[in-house]
């Protein structure tokens, strides 16, 4: 055989694995930039990303005058949901299930059908999640303004210009599509709101989205907390 035959047969086999690599890259920055999606329990897309960190709350005593009831004592006359993304440098990571619900809660589900609920004798803060969607419930007895701050507080994580939970650098926030420009701690939590925080670098453009919280726990509803007994 000669050797310029032999030429001929390695450079199509060389391009072959050439364009496998950029393939193979390809795939992993398309999984990188567009997580994998399911279904929540609440009717929410679950995205298949790290929570930012575990899921807490405080004990049960109030937080920023938020109160944590129990079931017998829960009254709820304003309800409303926020959605939630966060970014880390450029990563999409997720709100854990259960922020808010004391410790022995309720957990049914697994995986993107968790659902994450206040037990018998255990309270529930007026500002909490259940699922790993990023919606935060808004159960409070009467109407009033709250603040991502205060979410953050009563999940017991640091909240700054400089830092969202264990979460290092400039954060950045945008409200329904318009940048915040003030303190991250006041954006306030607005009834359908879709809330974008970026730590860190680089900086992603506001990713809009809609969404409609179904069941016990939708729009409409007096409260999500589950019945016992």
């Amino acid at each position: 055989m000669s050797p310029q035959r032999t030429s001929r047969r390695l450079i199509p086999a060389a391009l072959l694995a050439a364009l496998v690599v950029v393939s193979l890259v390809t795939a992993w920055l398309s999984s990188r930039s567009a997580p994998a999606t399911s279904p929540g329990p609440e009717g929410v897309v679950v995205r298949n990303v790290p929570n930012l960190a575990a899921a807490g709350a405080a004990g049960g005593s109030k937080v920023d005058g938020i109160g944590c009831d129990t079931i017998g004592r829960a009254v709820v006359h304003y309800h409303v949901h926020v959605l939630v993304s966060i970014y880390v440098n450029g990563q999409r990571e997720r709100l854990p299930a259960g922020i808010g619900i004391t410790a022995r809660a309720v957990t049914t589900g697994t995986g993107a059908s968790t659902f994450v609920d206040v037990g018998l004798h255990d309270c529930l803060y007026w500002l909490h999640t259940h699922a790993y969607d990023g919606i935060i419930h808004v159960e409070a007895p009467a109407r009033a303004s709250f603040t991502l701050g205060q979410f953050f507080d009563v999940w017991g994580e640091p909240l700054s210009r400089v830092r969202v939970g264990p979460a290092i650098g400039p954060v950045v926030v945008f409200e329904n599509g318009v940048r915040y420009r003030g303190d991250p701690r006041s954006v306030p939590l607005l009834a359908g709101g879709v809330i974008q925080i970026d730590v860190g670098s680089p900086v992603v453009a506001f990713q809009a989205a809609t969404f409609h919280v179904t069941g016990e726990c939708g729009d409409g509803t007096n409260g999500c907390a589950t019945r016992l007994g």
